[in-house]
């Protein structure tokens, strides 16, 4: 069959037209998968998206729980610390390497008798005039621990406390020194019993060894004294006469002195009992009240007053010599005596704390510690036994008696006794 050219050019264009169909359907058929597989892939890439925020996000929780913890556990470390510190009996100074005071606790304050309102920059200042802020800064320059060190601080009341004292350097993770912790304890307690027992050595010892001689003296004296009552006064020239009175007057007064040097002497012999302070103390004042009145003045008695374990007799006889001590201090000035005894417990220490203050010339301080001593005396009649006695007695009832400045102007003689069991 012949075919026409129009023929060969209709089938021409037909098979033109379906290569191009085919060939944008070939292009639609992948464009279509290309399109599937994106969305496949966009969807696999969502999910792990998805997952790795969700991974992320516990990560961050856990993160932050454990943040949490680990500031609670700071903070309780902290706490814990400052509870130490704040509970420990012994006190505690840390301080940086300029000087200035970080830490310094409630123990320390109170043994160095520092408020507890008192900022720690004052406090400081307060602390750069004692004795225990030289060992600090000794302990900065050498760089080396200090040790059990022993030292005096005079108190702001006029008193003296002991402290043990031991400083360390504190050196950083590098090695560098940055400050010093000083760990200190009061001694005080401890350096009064020595003082304690080594009074009651030494005043067996004295007894022991004087009271002998003691007798032997006073019957020397009872031997002058009883011839000198031979002589009659009137029989004598009337120019012996004093001679002989005046033989009489120094042999008593020596005997009354020798006398006194026995009590003083001899061996303390408690008959122990429960004392009322407050009865002692008040009958003590009722025996000098009325020499007081006669002069002008008048004796208090004042406070609360604790129970002892303590021989009355004794007790008494201590404060009768302590007050009749004030009033003879009171008129050698010529001053109306104004005698105050008072008292108070301190029951933490277990003490009973008791004051005799007037308005006499007081003591001076260099005198203060040797005014205890037999025969010191600043009278022009005195003996110098009436104090020796009262410390004796107070000794050998575990007690310790000081002198100091009275509030009043005078003198203080502070009597500090063991509360009974």
């Amino acid at each position: 069959m012949n075919l026409t050219p129009n023929a060969y050019a209709l089938i021409g264009l037909t098979a033109l037209v379906a290569a191009l169909v085919a060939v944008l359907t070939f292009a639609l058929l992948r464009i279509g998968a290309a399109a599937r597989d994106t969305r496949r892939t966009l969807r696999g890439q969502g999910m792990e998206t998805a997952l790795l925020s969700a991974a992320l996000q516990e990560a961050v929780t856990k993160l932050k729980a454990q943040e949490r913890a680990m500031a609670a556990r700071a903070d309780a470390s902290e706490r814990l610390s400052g509870e130490i510190i704040a509970s420990l009996t012994a006190g505690v100074i840390v301080a940086g390497l300029n000087g200035e005071l970080r830490v310094l606790n409630p123990a320390g304050r109170r043994m160095l008798d520092l408020p507890e309102t008192e900022a720690l920059d004052e406090c400081r200042r307060v602390l750069g005039v004692v004795t225990l802020w030289d060992v600090i800064d000794e302990c900065l320059r050498a760089r080396t621990p200090i040790v059990r060190r022993s030292i005096t601080l005079t108190e702001r009341r006029g008193g003296v406390s002991h402290l043990g004292v031991t400083v360390s350097p504190l050196f950083d993770g590098g090695g560098q020194l940055h400050g010093a912790i000083c760990l200190f304890t009061d001694l005080t307690a401890i350096k009064d019993l020595e003082e304690q027992v080594r009074l009651k050595h030494s005043l067996a010892a004295v007894g022991e060894l004087t009271a002998g001689i003691a007798h032997e003296f006073r019957n020397g004296l009872a031997t002058i004294h009883g011839y000198s009552k031979l002589f009659d006064l009137q029989a004598l020239p009337e120019s012996y006469r004093p001679y002989v009175e005046g033989i009489r007057a120094e042999a008593e007064s020596l005997g009354q002195v020798v006398t006194n040097f026995l009590n003083f002497a001899k061996p303390a012999q408690l008959t122990l009992s429960r004392v009322e302070l407050r009865s002692i103390c008040e009958r003590a004042a009722d025996e000098i009240r009325a020499d007081a009145r006669g002069l002008g003045g008048d004796i208090d008695v004042r406070g609360d007053f604790a129970v002892v374990d303590g021989d009355e007799v004794l007790l008494r006889q201590a404060f009768s010599n302590l007050l009749r001590n004030a009033l003879e201090a009171c008129a050698g000035q010529g001053v109306a005596p104004r005698i105050v005894i008072h008292s108070e417990i301190d029951a933490a220490l277990r003490a009973s704390r008791i004051t005799v203050d007037d308005n006499g010339p007081g003591i001076a301080p260099p005198d203060r510690d040797r005014v205890f001593r037999p025969f010191f005396t600043s009278k022009r009649n005195g003996t110098g036994l009436g104090l020796a006695l009262v410390q004796k007695i107070i000794v050998f009832h575990n007690g310790r008696v000081a002198a100091a400045a009275a509030s009043l102007g005078g003198a203080s003689l502070q009597v500090t006794l063991p509360l009974a069991d």
